[in-house]
């Protein structure tokens, strides 16, 4: 059985954002009482290990940085990796998002069949995707960045091609609701 810490863990590290005691409460299906404790654990644990990642604290939310001493180095990689020309997966989960957007992570994971955590956040960092929270359903929604459409030159997601047969295939509709009622079952 997993421990509620290494569950904390894991989702500071896949978020995209920071998080709060309340959220990460709301995810794990638990106390708010002991999530802060296991959280205010795991901050220790971060802070006196002396790595290269610890837990940062910002007006009640936390999320995964560098250290300080690591700067350098995770410019130099975020420049070469925001510069440089997109991997096959990145084009892929970019294509989803424009032709399917705004979409969830869950829902393009779906549809990839991989996890797209790392992928979406690299394509915020380059400008070419947008992350909108629904705050009423706790999802996000992730869409394609106005730098997108003035990278390609178009005035509105439209003008990509066979846009609109793509946007409402029907097909992948079928296939996500169906994967939604056989989540809920």
């Amino acid at each position: 059985m997993f421990l509620l810490k290494n569950k904390i863990e894991a989702l500071i590290l896949i978020s995209p954002r920071p998080l709060s005691v309340k959220r990460l409460a709301s995810l794990l299906e638990t106390d708010e009482e002991s999530v802060a404790k296991d959280l205010s654990e795991l901050v220790n644990d971060y802070a006196g290990r002396r790595g290269g990642i610890i837990i940062a604290e910002h007006e009640g939310e936390v999320q995964m940085v560098t250290t300080a001493e690591q700067a350098p180095l995770v410019q130099k990689f975020l420049k070469d990796e925001t510069t440089g020309e997109l991997t096959r997966p990145s084009l892929e989960t970019l294509t989803i998002v424009a032709y399917r957007g705004p979409i969830t992570r869950a829902d393009l994971e779906k549809i990839r069949g991989v996890n797209c955590s790392i992928i979406l956040r690299n394509l915020m960092m380059r400008g070419l995707v947008e992350a909108r929270e629904d705050k009423k359903r706790l999802v996000t929604f992730y869409t394609i960045s106005i730098n997108f459409l003035k990278l390609l030159g178009l005035k509105h997601i439209s003008g990509l091609p066979d846009y609109e047969s793509l946007h409402g295939a029907e097909v992948l509709d079928q296939f996500l609701n169906q994967s939604q009622e056989a989540d809920t079952e």
